[in-house]
């Protein structure tokens, strides 16, 4: 008794694992018809693409042009963004310029407040290391734009001079690639300079060749010490790459800051003191050395990355946004454009349609063959927007100007709008097709 029902059951293992395999054998066919089906469907898409070249031109031209403006703009801001980012990791977050001008003021900043303001000086510095305990390093520098510069026959106009004092370096990030800093006594108005990329690349073509060379700066002779590293375009105030870089103490016998200059000090906080607590004490310490009484206003600015940061914020959201409404009225168009053709190839196809069900297709899978069409033609127009955005990053890139980069992120958001328009536009057309009565759709002509 028990040996019969083992069998029984036994019978009952092997009779369900054979419905199994007929199952997953019958899956697998299905799932093979239906590849070959779509893949028929797509070399068909293919080769109406061909042979409608025109058609195809004018319905792929507004998701190109959608694509292209969507995705440009992402490009655009997310390279200045991360430029910008990189600009401020140079200039440091942890890093405070003490100023006549706020950097936050904007077109409605009320400039009167400020004008009168008097200029940092050369003197304060000191003070300031005397009253704080939250500030590692200070230097005193200042700016005075549109300078000559003269080497043998060789020129350059419209120089920056930058004369600085000896803790500088060790608050910038600055990359000396040949020579060195001010050392020493020549911070007290030695007559060396530092140059930066432009300059060296514009007069002696290599760093090495710059290096021990007498220039005259403004008329005056100075010797070259060090060359910085090419920094490009970036967040600092100052463009590194353009500037002649010398002691405080001989650039203020040339120029006078108090005139010509737009002087500044930077300080830099001591590790682990938040960029705060350093501003809170630089603003009772400012407050203290130009004694100013307590109703008074600060006669001074504070300036941190962190508010361009914050600022920068919501300017590329809004840029961002403006972008992705351009690119939706092309994308509206491009879809219709995508739309009107499926429209068109259902029609031409009502026969075959009929001949595919007649012979067993589904509907769902005649949905997905036009389906898949529609998406397969957005892709190209999609592809081609991407194309478009990579050359522009060519061009951009090879003029030197603005480093852009085409990031793989943006690729697939590319990719994916195109897709996501391809579904929308080519919904209906393919819902109609696969409504089609079989009968019907074989004797339309």
């Amino acid at each position: 008794m028990c040996a019969k029902v083992r069998m029984n059951c036994e019978m009952d293992v092997i009779s369900q694992f054979i419905i199994t395999l007929h199952l997953i054998n019958d899956c697998h066919n299905a799932m093979i018809a239906t590849i070959k089906i779509l893949w028929s469907s797509l070399k068909m898409a293919a080769q109406e693409l061909r042979m409608n070249k025109l058609r195809t031109f004018l319905s792929l031209l507004g998701i190109t042009i959608g694509i292209f403006c969507i995705i440009t703009v992402f490009t655009a801001t997310n390279s200045l963004e991360n430029n910008i980012r990189k600009g401020m990791e140079a200039l440091g977050s942890d890093v405070i310029f003490i100023q006549k001008w706020p950097w936050d003021g904007g077109p409605d900043m009320p400039w009167w407040k400020f004008v009168n303001r008097p200029q940092p000086k050369y003197k304060e510095l000191h003070s300031i290391m005397e009253k704080t305990h939250t500030v590692e390093y200070s230097a005193f520098a200042f700016s005075s734009g549109n300078k000559r510069i003269d080497y043998k026959s060789e020129s350059m106009e419209g120089v920056e001079f930058l004369p600085v004092t000896a803790d500088y370096i060790k608050i910038q990030s600055l990359k000396i690639i040949g020579g060195r800093f001010f050392a020493g006594k020549e911070n007290d108005g030695a007559n060396v300079a530092i140059l930066g990329g432009n300059i060296w690349d514009g007069l002696f073509g290599s760093p090495e060749a710059a290096l021990g060379k007498v220039i005259r700066v403004a008329g005056r002779p100075v010797k070259v010490i060090g060359v910085l590293k090419k920094k490009g375009a970036g967040m600092d105030a100052i463009n590194y790459d353009n500037t002649v870089m010398v002691p405080y103490a001989f650039g203020r016998t040339v120029v006078d800051e108090r005139v010509y200059g737009d002087p500044f000090i930077i300080v830099k906080a001591k590790p682990d003191v938040s960029v705060k607590e350093m501003k809170d004490e630089l603003t009772g310490a400012m407050r203290a050395i130009r004694r100013l009484r307590p109703t008074e206003e600060d006669d001074f600015s504070l300036n941190e990355i962190t508010s361009i940061a914050q600022n920068l914020e919501s300017v590329f959201t809004k840029v961002n946004l403006g972008g992705v409404v351009i690119a939706m009225f092309a994308l509206i168009v491009g879809g219709f454009g995508i739309a009107n053709i499926m429209f068109v190839t259902v029609k031409e196809r009502t026969n075959i349609i009929g001949l595919k069900k007649a012979i067993g297709a589904r509907k769902k899978v005649i949905l997905m063959e036009f389906l898949l069409e529609a998406i397969m033609l957005c892709l190209v127009g999609g592809g081609l927007g991407l194309l478009l955005v990579y050359l522009v990053t060519i061009v951009i890139n090879s003029t030197g100007v603005f480093p852009v980069a085409l990031t793989f992120k943006n690729i697939m958001v590319g990719l994916s709008v195109s897709t996501v328009v391809g579904i929308i536009a080519g919904f209906i057309p393919a819902y109609s097709a696969s409504k089609l009565d079989p009968v019907v759709a074989i004797r339309s002509t």
